[in-house]
């Protein structure tokens, strides 16, 4: 007997992952309770990808970059960045 198409992510589910359906749209949804479909496309939802944090230095005369680019200044900045994204969520100003 040929298995199920879905096997894998089945055997998946029932261990415990996050399973999640692709939507007409082309987005990607969560499923509590998948139906299975054999013309449906499932997959175990992807870990978050975790926030990253980047050091820069500004200057009094508006230059700034990564403060490797400056190597006798210290970083001045503390950036967040969003981990799915990659767009900044935060900044601070360091002493």
């Amino acid at each position: 007997m040929k298995p199920h198409k879905h096997a894998d992510l089945i055997k998946a589910w029932a261990d415990g992952a996050e399973i999640q359906h692709l939507g007409i749209s082309g987005r990607w949804y969560d499923s509590e309770t998948p139906e299975w479909l054999n013309h449906g496309v499932y997959r175990i939802k992807p870990e978050p990808k975790p926030d990253f944090v980047g050091y820069v230095h500004a200057s009094k005369s508006l230059t700034w970059g990564p403060a490797s680019a400056f190597p006798f200044a210290t970083a001045n900045i503390k950036v967040i960045f969003d981990g799915k994204t990659g767009k900044p969520k935060s900044a601070e100003v360091l002493e």
